[in-house]
């Protein structure tokens, strides 16, 4: 006698009954919504509550506070386990790394170098700082607690190995991480037998479940974003923005110019297919603009530039490093920003000094992602060195947060593009059509997505 096994049914797909309840139409239309458009939606908010309400904008700070503290619980786990598992899971081959590591720093070096060029030239042409009045009385407090802090190439040299790799953790300290990070790598490839592939499955789950985390972390981004760009307007004020608008409008005019002469090149020189990269790089970009954290919009960025086509391992190396070598926003930005002094000064600097002073801000500007303020620092140290006066940094201080969020995400787009140019440069950079379709799911995490899969498995 046979038994008769049948496939289990799966149940009937549920059916959304038509109803003309408003509130419940109005709640389908709500889940529709995906993240990035509910991003632009709390930044809109965001700017008239710090506009119409600025005391109950400042209020918001901790809201703000909340959001980027949750991000930055990810940070050091998942840099670790996805740079472990990159160099350490794909192989024994220290020369891949090698080369990684060179064309990583040769293109980082070409393109900030590109960078302080088009500052310097966009500064000098719409000389921002004419005109411009020192204010008479300043409170120095702030300017002296930055000129106070020295930086040096023998500073940040000791800067990238850690006394201890817990506090590194503790501190955020992104170099340090990495170096870490490429050191276990090693340690592991050097390893044979068991203990290495325990340590890779190990590392592999904790780079999956982190990424796991950061979807559910990015629920809350649209209020931690319209929170923190709803304080930075109303503790900053729309006066600010009409006081030293020349600046401000140099800065981002310089900012878009940069990336059509310098990225859209790039872009089209490797034939990278640009609308996917668009999706890419939207949803991090508007992070790092709203929060002016490239610490908040890193995770996302990973995952959505591997979805593009990036191999793991070269964004687990590439990124990572970018964050302290690539800071192209950053740069263009001590460009113009040290010249500026020298015009509110009323300074006629030649261009030979300029030149001298940027070759100084390119060597300075490497490596201090983790120091507090540290564009400010860098400015204020190459003020002081060149006899500019200091109280133009409390004129800056006054736009900088605002200023901030342009520099910011054009550093996180320039680590976004410098991974597809490496793996392109190791011909690992894949195009299927499936990448597209991943990168797509990748920008939609819905209220509800989980249900709304479901009931895509089920028809």
């Amino acid at each position: 006698m046979h038994a008769n096994f049948s496939e289990p049914q799966a149940p009937p797909p549920r059916e959304v009954k038509p109803t003309k309840n408003p509130l419940v139409l109005a709640w389908r239309f709500i889940r529709r919504i995906n993240l990035t458009i509910w991003i632009i939606i709390a930044m809109v908010i965001g700017i008239l509550l710090g506009w119409l309400q600025p005391g109950f904008a400042k209020e918001l700070k901790p809201i703000s506070n909340i959001f980027l503290y949750m991000i930055k619980c990810l940070i050091v786990p998942l840099i670790f386990s996805t740079l472990a598992v990159g160099i350490a899971g794909h192989g024994d081959d220290m020369k891949q790394i090698g080369r990684l590591a060179i064309k990583s720093l040769i293109y980082f070096e070409v393109v900030t170098t590109l960078a302080l060029i088009v500052g310097l030239i966009m500064v000098n042409l719409l000389k921002p700082g004419a005109g411009v009045a020192l204010p008479a009385e300043t409170n120095d407090s702030a300017t002296k607690d930055l000129a106070n802090h020295t930086i040096s190439w023998q500073s940040e040299l000791e800067h990238i190995i850690p006394q201890s790799f817990f506090e590194a953790a503790v501190k955020n300290e992104v170099l340090q991480i990495v170096f870490c990070s490429i050191m276990f790598a090693v340690a592991m490839m050097k390893t044979a037998g068991r203990s290495k592939e325990v340590m890779i499955d190990w590392l592999q789950s904790l780079s999956d479940i982190m990424f796991k985390v950061t979807e559910l972390v990015m629920n809350f981004a649209p209020v931690g974003i319209g929170c923190s760009i709803a304080y930075t307007i109303g503790q900053s004020g729309i006066g600010v923005l009409v006081d030293l608008g020349k600046l401000m409008g140099t800065l981002y005019l310089s900012l878009v110019i940069f990336m059509l002469l310098v990225f859209l090149p790039i872009i089209l020189i490797l034939r990278v297919p640009i609308k996917g990269l668009l999706k890419a790089i939207a949803q991090p970009a508007l992070i790092a603009f709203s929060t002016s954290s490239s610490e908040a919009a890193l995770p996302r960025a990973m995952k959505n530039m591997e979805a593009y086509g990036v191999p793991h391992k070269i964004i687990a190396f590439v990124m990572p490093t970018g964050y302290s070598f690539n800071l192209d926003g950053t740069t263009l930005y001590l460009a113009i920003a040290s010249v500026f002094a020298a015009q509110v000064g009323g300074i006629n600097m030649p261009f030979g000094t300029q030149i001298v002073m940027m070759l100084t801000l390119m060597l300075t500007s490497k490596g201090v992602a983790a120091v507090p303020r540290a564009s400010l620092v860098i400015l204020s140290g190459a003020v002081r060195s060149f006899n500019l006066p200091e109280s133009s940094i409390a004129l800056i201080l006054g736009i900088d947060a605002l200023m901030d969020m342009g520099r910011t995400t054009v550093n996180l787009i320039g680590n976004c593009i410098a991974t597809v140019v490496v793996a392109k440069w190791e011909k690992e950079f894949r195009t299927h059509q499936s990448h597209e379709r991943e990168t797509t799911d990748a920008q939609s995490i819905e209220l509800g997505e989980g249900e709304k899969a479901e009931k895509t498995v089920s028809h």
